[in-house]
């Protein structure tokens, strides 16, 4: 017989609050990992969510009303790949569930696209309505959209909010065909610090939830108890290995947006998520896998953009884009989508891609950039598998080359994909080295080690931990400062370490031999320079000839 994780906590009153998350961490780990996608599984997950354990057989802690919703949805999304939240919407069971309890949202609100003036706001109707987004402020009541939520959008509005002023919360409601709906208590939209303004922001991070780390509720609620602007999402999040079952894909999804952990922080803290190989399509796939097709690679594409709120996309295709948040640029690559491209010189990422990034970085103008990637930019772990060691070095070694040689400072690379929490520092023949932080311990997963002796530049190593990253950017220095911390969920601080931007600046390159003043560049100066050099050594010369 298994107890709630509220019940046991009640019974453990006298027990010391860290030897409680301890014994938990121990207990969620030991359980079944639930890979598995089938209706069951997917109830646990929603049991876990609700305060059950992962050991949980049955699933009491779901409320019935709300099992009932996602049983009959999944049955409907389970008929084919090809159907979709309008078909959900079409069925007569489910729509006499909703329509006898008042439900007209399946999804959100869930924050995106923070600026420091406004945000987005996703949510995910029952059927096609107006939505709209009413923000409390000083002078009163504001109403944003309404937006429509259609069957080509899969019942999606994104509601645009502006104005606003920087670093200031506003509380709000969502209105769906002007009915407010319920959101979590204290839901507010908190925005981003003013460009160029010095303070102290903080983001947070982390990658490999593997959905069963969204319903991880001790895990949601320390990560919103730091106060991030925002949370960066580096993949394997609420999909989980439906190659090009989009149906299934939609499945997961809705898991994710009726677990209350989830609901809870995402109603606050704006979100941004791309993708690895779990929830593209399954381990280590990328690029158009064996046995599959583009239009399998399209679908799967659709169906995660419509279900995030993220800025953008980059171009027509993949997950990818730039965002400035405060005291920091954000570059989010798409390593799945493109790699393996006919005639693509860069394997990895593909040309179009690579040259959008380099254009992305020269474009940069605060004074950190996060460059992001869902597998570990180091060769470390695994030989580098399943990423850039393996895959494209060269593009690797392009992508470094450029930083270094356009002096772009402030870059902190993150990564993800091999389960557990590493720092490593990367050496580069300049002498400049540069920092990975690759906290894959959302879902609390062990995988390859995560310390070795031979890693000398290894920086922490931690696993069978729920843990996420954060940085915290002080720019009221004169040289700015960013400390990452790797927390666990309990607030113990694993390791931190703290770095200046002049650390993260690269040397600058020798001047061209050309460049005979030492001013970086050949010009006018330098020819006449030259001329005269030229000149003496030849009137020098032609003294020693003379008798």
């Amino acid at each position: 017989m298994s107890i709630s994780r509220r019940q046991f906590l009640k019974g453990m009153a006298g027990v010391s609050a860290l030897s409680v998350t301890n014994i938990f961490s121990r207990m969620a780990f030991a359980g079944i990992v639930h890979k598995g996608g089938d209706l069951t599984s997917c109830l646990q997950l929603l049991n876990y969510g609700y305060g059950g354990t992962l050991e949980d057989e049955d699933t009491t802690q779901v409320p019935t009303l709300v099992k009932d919703l996602y049983t009959n949805a999944y049955n409907v999304l389970d008929v084919s790949k090809s159907k979709t939240f309008v078909d959900v919407a079409a069925d007569s069971v489910i729509q006499t569930l909703c329509d006898n309890n008042g439900i007209v949202h399946l999804g959100g609100p869930m924050l995106g696209d923070l600026t420091s003036t406004g945000v987005k706001v996703w949510v995910r109707t029952f059927r096609p309505a107006a939505v709209k987004v009413r923000v409390t402020t000083p002078a009163g009541d504001v109403d944003f959209g309404p937006v429509n939520s259609t069957t080509a959008t899969d019942h999606v509005a994104i509601v645009p909010v502006t104005g606003l002023d920087p670093s200031t919360s506003y509380p709000y409601s969502v209105l769906v065909d002007d009915t407010p709906i319920t959101i979590p208590n204290g839901a507010a939209i908190t925005t981003a610090p003013q460009q160029g303004q010095a303070g102290i922001t903080r983001i947070a991070f982390g990658t490999c939830p593997h959905r069963w780390g969204l319903g991880r509720q001790e895990l949601w609620e320390r990560i919103s108890s730091r106060n991030p602007t925002v949370m960066l999402l580096g993949g394997d999040i609420a999909v989980q290995d439906r190659t090009n079952d989009i149906a299934m894909h939609r499945a997961d999804v809705l898991v994710r947006d009726l677990q209350p952990p989830w609901k809870d922080f995402s109603a606050s803290i704006p979100v941004y998520g791309t993708w690895d190989d779990h929830d593209y399509f399954n381990n280590d796939k990328a690029g158009i896998p064996s046995g599959y097709t583009d239009t399998d690679r399209q679908n799967v594409c659709s169906v995660f953009r419509s279900s995030w709120n993220n800025p953008s996309y980059g171009a027509s295709k993949g997950v990818y884009f730039r965002t400035r948040i405060g005291p920091c640029d954000v570059i989010m690559v798409d390593n799945r989508y493109f790699r393996y491209q006919s005639g693509d010189t860069h394997p990895f990422l593909g040309d179009e891609q690579m040259d959008w990034l380099e254009e992305q970085l020269l474009a940069c103008t605060a004074p950190f950039i996060i460059l992001s990637c869902g597998t570990m930019w180091s060769d470390y772990v695994s030989g580098g598998k399943d990423s850039w060691g393996t895959k494209d070095p060269a593009g690797r070694e392009r992508i470094f080359n450029f930083i270094e040689d356009n002096n772009i400072k402030g870059v902190l690379l993150i990564s993800g994909d091999r389960h557990g929490a590493r720092g490593f520092r990367i050496p580069r023949p300049s002498g400049y080295e540069y920092y990975e932080f690759e906290p894959a311990s959302l879902g609390c997963r062990s995988g390859p080690a995560v310390t070795d002796p031979a890693w000398t530049t290894q920086l922490f190593g931690y696993a069978n931990k729920y843990a996420f990253g954060e940085f915290e950017f002080d720019t009221t220095k004169s040289d700015p400062e960013v400390t990452f911390r790797l927390k666990e969920e309990d607030n113990v601080e694993l390791y931190s370490i703290t770095l200046k931007r002049s650390q993260l600046t690269p040397k600058p390159p020798k001047p061209p031999k050309a460049d005979i003043n030492g001013d970086g560049k050949v010009d006018a100066d330098d020819l006449r320079m030259m001329a005269n050099e030229w000149l003496n050594d030849y009137a020098a010369t032609e003294a020693v000839k003379r008798p």
